[in-house]
């Protein structure tokens, strides 16, 4: 399962993310997911990290998520990648509140490098 962390605070967020760039996890491997597309978007280009899209997921996920809510659709993405329906679904409870998540697939002991 790919390790997940939630942020209130941008900056906190990118800062994390350099870290990880900084000891040796490729940007490819790292992935920024929140409610609202724009502040996903403009994070992950600051970052230079990943947003889920199409390489991530199969086709039918994609086009279904064309027609999804935008729940369903953040929920069809975090099992994509992933996550179980149980986990995706509380993880985008989390993002109903705000929150952004930090999403990073690589098997490195990422925990020990945001400490």
């Amino acid at each position: 399962m790919p390790y997940i962390k939630e942020f209130t605070n941008d900056e906190k967020l990118m800062e994390d993310i350099k870290k990880l760039q900084n000891n040796g996890i490729s940007s490819k491997e790292i992935y920024v997911l929140s409610h609202d597309d724009d502040r996903t978007n403009r994070i992950a280009d600051n970052a230079n990290a990943n947003t889920i899209g199409l390489s991530e997921q199969d086709v039918k996920t994609f086009v279904g998520n064309i027609f999804n809510k935008q729940g369903d659709e953040l929920r069809a993405k975090l099992q994509e990648i992933g996550f179980s329906e149980e986990d995706a679904h509380e993880y985008e409870e989390d993002m109903d509140e705000g929150k952004v998540l930090l999403i990073v697939t690589s098997n490195e002991n990422v925990e020990h490098i945001l400490v």
